[in-house]
């Protein structure tokens, strides 16, 4: 199936976008977890799977679209403590909703509904799910107050699959 080059072109710069996210998350987990800030660890942890399977997609899309897919992975971001790490992250999230709500105008005004509603899947997830999440961290360490926000968290992390 052929479709705009335009489309494809704007799907590899998503892609790079979703990668970028991906390792972001990664590296955020993994400092977590040596944190012993467990539930942070496994939150952000599943936000990287969910990124991957962004990524994935969009891989998919692009392929059977005709493209090639460009693995070049985004910016990143690391914090280096954790309202830093939160903070970047949700920048990230904001970042990724206006290039998403992009894409889905880049979508409509070349007809390409099936991509348009892929993304739109997506931006629900990142507005719903991630983006609220992370408003949500930040304001209980408003709230609580960093030492007692750490304490909340802090637990084992589920390093399911991992070797110690």
């Amino acid at each position: 199936m052929k479709s705009s080059q335009k489309v494809i072109d704007y799907l590899n710069f998503l892609l790079a976008g979703e990668l970028g996210a991906r390792d972001q998350y990664f590296i955020h987990s993994q400092m977590y977890a040596e944190w012993e800030l467990g539930k942070l660890h496994d939150r952000i942890y599943h936000e990287m799977e969910d990124e991957t399977l962004h990524a994935r997609l969009i891989i998919n899309r692009i392929i059977m679209l005709g493209g090639t897919p460009n693995m070049q992975v985004g910016e990143i971001n690391i914090g280096a403590d954790v309202p830093a790490m939160l903070k970047s992250d949700l920048e990230l999230e904001y970042t990724v909703q206006e290039h998403l709500k992009e894409g889905i105008a880049i979508c409509e005004a070349e007809r390409d509904y099936v991509t348009r509603d892929m993304l739109v899947r997506q931006l629900e997830d990142t507005e719903q799910d991630h983006a609220h999440w992370l408003e949500k961290q930040l304001r209980l360490i408003e709230l609580m107050g960093l030492q007692n926000y750490l304490q909340s968290q802090s637990a084992e992390p589920n390093m399911v699959g991992a070797t110690h």
